[in-house]
């Protein structure tokens, strides 16, 4: 299969060693004074040990690789003690990768290995399965435009929490994409016509999700996975609600991408300012 795996410049590398305690999984260690992807599956590929690398050395790249086994990774994690376990657990969860985080809680609960409360990882992520599994919901439009007070939904994906999504998802690439405040769907009638037609849907809050820093990291991963054709950005005309820009543009600088962004406005009645 084709995936992100990270890929190691052995000419920039100092063998410093920064990057592998950075990578619970134990999928980097150093050899003969270089860092090595000792086994690619496991690598997650979501560059937990890029941002390590003074040199630059690390990057993630696709090719054909054998997929990510997460119970082998795991193992690995374990060894490091429950500081690396706390850190594996959320290292998955704030990437949306509920599919993995889910194995790993089953997996320690079934050896009985103790889980640091501070994880949140005694519980599956909630609605882990089907709720947090990317769907592409394009063809499977319900209602219709000809029966009286019925339209059809445009909604062509799920979920679309920023917390949940998972950037890597297939439907993100070649792809506009929306995204908008909670509140916006209510106060603007139209917003499925208007706004979500053919396009794909991200919503957070600003002001109430305490994931600013979180969010600019997968919103930077999205954009800098996949080529995005255009960011459409919807909010309400309350100030703190303009925070949704400052987020995404802060993502765009640091995808290193230079996207077409439009900014629309709605006011409290419901209005395009």
């Amino acid at each position: 299969m084709k995936r992100d795996i990270i890929k190691i410049d052995e000419e920039k590398c100092t063998g410093c060693g920064l990057c592998a305690p950075k990578c619970p999984e134990g999928a980097i260690q150093i050899i003969a004074g270089k860092a090595r992807l000792i086994g690619e599956i496991l690598c997650d590929g979501l560059g937990g040990c890029i941002g390590n690398c003074p040199q630059g050395a690390i990057t993630i790249e696709k090719k054909e690789s054998q997929p990510f086994d997460e119970k082998k990774a795991l193992k690995n994690v374990i060894k490091a003690g429950s500081s690396a376990i706390t850190a594996h657990l959320k290292h998955l969860k704030n990437r949306g990768h509920a599919e993995f985080y889910n194995q790993a809680v089953e997996y320690l609960k079934k050896h009985k290995i103790e889980i640091s409360s501070e994880s949140a990882a005694e519980k599956k992520l909630k609605c882990g399965c089907p709720g947090t599994m990317a769907q592409d919901l394009r063809g499977e439009k319900c209602g219709s435009q000809t029966n009286a007070g019925m339209l059809n939904s445009e909604l062509s994906h799920w979920p679309i929490q920023l917390h949940l999504i998972n950037p890597l998802a297939p439907y993100f690439n070649n792809a506009d994409i929306v995204i908008t405040a909670d509140c916006v769907p209510f106060a603007y009638a139209d917003f499925h016509r208007r706004f979500l037609k053919d396009k794909m849907l991200i919503i957070f809050c600003p002001k109430l999700d305490d994931a600013a820093e979180n969010y600019i990291n997968k919103l930077a991963e999205l954009f800098e996975s996949n080529e995005i054709k255009s960011v459409t950005i919807v909010h309400m005309e309350v100030p703190c609600c303009f925070g949704i820009e400052k987020l995404v543009s802060a993502a765009t600088k640091r995808s290193g991408k230079n996207l077409v962004i439009k900014e629309y406005t709605i006011s409290l009645k419901g209005q395009i300012v």
